[in-house]
């Protein structure tokens, strides 16, 4: 079984789904867009991760390889591979699928609560009813057509999604662990800034090791049922 995941800057990383998928068997590659923008053949691919970044998935101008990505995105889901999208992961399918992607109402950052949907769907996966989970984000998208709410929050409503049984999209960084916390910390500390959503360094890197098990547990059980196949 191959993994493969979609990188867009070196600090943000795979955090704890890396010891999943080496305790399931996977191999791992990566395409890492930072270096390269060599993808793969869809049909050589298993498990396709889509990881986060401070990027837009509007900066086609500015990035083009973005064109290539949300192709090879709709290939993969077309293929009716496994597909995990991660905040702007999770973006990028929704881009990928025909959804706009815009400027939330609000900035979310920081250990903030999203809230499971009753009765997402029949065989959907079924998020807990709250959760506190970690955030870094400030836009958001509407659901891809068939797509089924799995989660919101107060500040931002399409918080996670899945389309059929194969694909989730999470807006929220369930992988995260103490040294992938602090890397977006280091390299995004400007967007700090005092505002409802927007919690502080110390607050963000207060969080005890509780709080990343419990997200990490959750990361766990997310992987485990879009591979149940």
């Amino acid at each position: 079984m191959r993994a493969h995941s979609l990188q867009h800057v070196p600090f943000e990383g795979l955090g704890s789904i890396a010891p999943w998928l080496d305790a399931a068997g996977y191999s791992q590659t990566a395409t890492k867009f930072y270096q390269s923008i060599s993808l793969p053949d869809p049909h050589d691919v298993d498990l396709l991760i889509v990881m986060g970044g401070p990027m837009s998935v509007n900066d086609e101008h500015e990035l083009p390889w973005l064109r290539d990505e949300k192709q090879f995105i709709r290939q993969c889901i077309d293929a009716n591979k496994a597909v995990l999208g991660i905040c702007l992961g999770a973006q990028l399918i929704a881009s990928a699928m025909g959804s706009p992607i815009y400027k939330n109402r609000h900035k979310e950052i920081g250990w903030l609560t999203v809230e499971g949907v009753t009765g997402p769907g029949k065989g959907c996966f079924a998020f807990p009813p709250a959760i506190k989970v970690f955030h870094w984000h400030g836009e958001t998208f509407d659901l891809p057509p068939g797509g089924q709410l799995l989660a919101r929050s107060a500040a931002c409503t399409n918080q996670a999604f899945q389309l059929g049984q194969s694909v989730i999209g999470l807006q929220f960084h369930l992988e995260t662990t103490p040294e992938s916390a602090k890397e977006l910390v280091s390299h995004c500390r400007e967007e700090l800034v005092e505002a409802e959503y927007i919690q502080t360094e110390a607050t963000i890197l207060g969080a005890s090791s509780s709080q990343y098990q419990a997200v990490n547990t959750l990361m766990a059980t997310v992987l485990a049922y879009l591979t149940a196949r």
